[in-house]
């Protein structure tokens, strides 16, 4: 009475690891690559966010008549040239998350850099919000993310 072998024989396992070897070799480069798109594509969601809540306050400001401050659902903005300035009390509290986004302040003149977090040591990947005169300069620095 001959027993049937069940199984896969060692040649068998050698070509399918061989197969697999060749796949993860052309499938890892292009999952690598999304981990910088992702973080583009966060800081540039980011960037969009800044311009919505400048905007938002900018359109508070002039329908409150306050040129100073401006309250949104209970938080006191501190504008500058009908615009929130750029420091924590300003710009910062017109957005709801920075999850993901450290900022960091400057004066003279008054700017925040929101840096995204996660980003390899000496790598660029932010978006800087200048106050100004009259509207604010929001610029998008994604060159080595």
């Amino acid at each position: 009475m001959d027993k049937a072998q069940k199984g896969f024989t060692l040649i068998e396992l050698v070509v399918v690891i061989t197969i697999l070897g060749i796949l993860a070799a052309f499938a890892f480069p292009r999952f690598a690559a999304l981990e910088v798109e992702a973080r583009i594509a966060a800081t540039e969601a980011f960037a969009g966010s800044l311009r919505a809540g400048s905007a938002l306050a900018h359109s508070m400001s002039l329908v409150q008549c306050t040129p100073a401050t401006v309250d949104m659902e209970g938080t006191t903005i501190v504008m500058a040239a009908g615009y929130p300035d750029g420091t924590a009390l300003g710009i910062t509290l017109t957005l709801q998350d920075l999850t993901g986004f450290t900022p960091t302040y400057t004066t003279s003149p008054d700017q925040v850099v929101f840096e995204i977090d996660g980003a390899p040591a000496g790598n660029t990947c932010d978006v800087t919000y200048l106050e100004n005169a009259g509207a604010p300069t929001i610029t998008l620095d994604v060159s080595t993310c």
